[in-house]
């Protein structure tokens, strides 16, 4: 019995389940509210609550992302908010760029990644309130866009594989802010490019023993009731409210960001 086999088994019983259960209510909910995986609430809750190791957290939290995002891509889907063909380029770079960050990993500081990131997300946030999208607005591909997206896609693979951070957090935005898109499609784009990337994190972390199936199971089908409920939500707010949850949303992940960096720093 290994390391993570030996610990999985203290994360079993009622409470453990209906923590699941109600992480997985949670994620799925903004998952399609925000166009967004979920892992920046499943990893932290998993951490806090269930005592998990940060890599059995992320790994878990990587495998209850994939039904996730198949809800959340069908919910948009039916009110055409995807753009199909944007995802997969965006999907191929974030795969290409997940494997130089893995590498890239050892040899810079995750201190100053951190709060780079939370630099990024600051401009975001002040951004949000600075430009609306139009729901009319329609995702021109031209050769130059698509150039962008994989630029896009590559960026948003590294953060993912140097610290843990990516997917709709970086694309919804990225989409709606240089792109013109509207919120809708950005939200529906960045949920499919999120299927291909988990799955292919998930294998590999799977070899590497590094998901705790059950919790993930647990935690995926209780996104999967939600994540439709939270497509509609987003559908039902104008363009404006749904920046300012946005942006609300991203504080959060900013302030865990930089929590992280000067605990870090302090380590260090």
């Amino acid at each position: 019995m290994t390391v993570n086999d030996a610990a999985t088994t203290s994360f079993r019983g009622p409470r453990a389940y209906a923590a699941f259960i109600g992480i997985g209510l949670l994620a799925g909910l903004l998952s399609g509210l925000f166009g967004v995986g979920g892992g920046t609430v499943i990893v932290p809750l998993l951490v806090l609550l269930l005592h998990f190791d940060q890599r059995l957290a992320a790994g878990t939290s990587l495998a209850a992302i994939v039904p996730t995002a198949s809800v959340g891509v069908v919910s948009y889907a039916v009110s055409g908010s995807v753009a199909w063909i944007p995802a997969l380029i965006l999907a191929a770079g974030a795969v290409v760029g997940a494997q130089i960050g893995t590498r890239l990993l050892p040899r810079i500081s995750q201190t100053a990644l951190r709060w780079g990131f939370v630099g990024f997300l600051v401009v975001v946030i002040v951004t949000l309130f600075l430009v609306i999208p139009s729901r009319d607005a329609a995702f021109d591909l031209t050769w130059g866009t698509a150039a962008a997206l994989v630029g896009v896609g590559v960026g948003t693979g590294i953060l993912a594989g140097l610290i843990g951070v990516g997917g709709g957090v970086i694309v919804v935005p990225v989409l709606m802010l240089a792109f013109g898109t509207s919120d809708l499609v950005a939200k529906g784009t960045s949920l499919l490019m999120m299927i291909p990337t988990a799955l292919s994190g998930t294998i590999g972390n799977l070899r590497n023993r590094n998901v705790d199936l059950l919790a993930a199971l647990l935690i995926g089908v209780a996104a999967c009731t939600t994540t439709a409920l939270g497509a509609w939500i987003a559908t039902l707010i104008d363009p404006t409210a749904g920046n300012l949850l946005f942006a609300a949303y991203l504080v959060v992940i900013a302030v865990q960001m930089a929590l992280k960096a000067i605990r870090g720093r302090q380590k260090a």
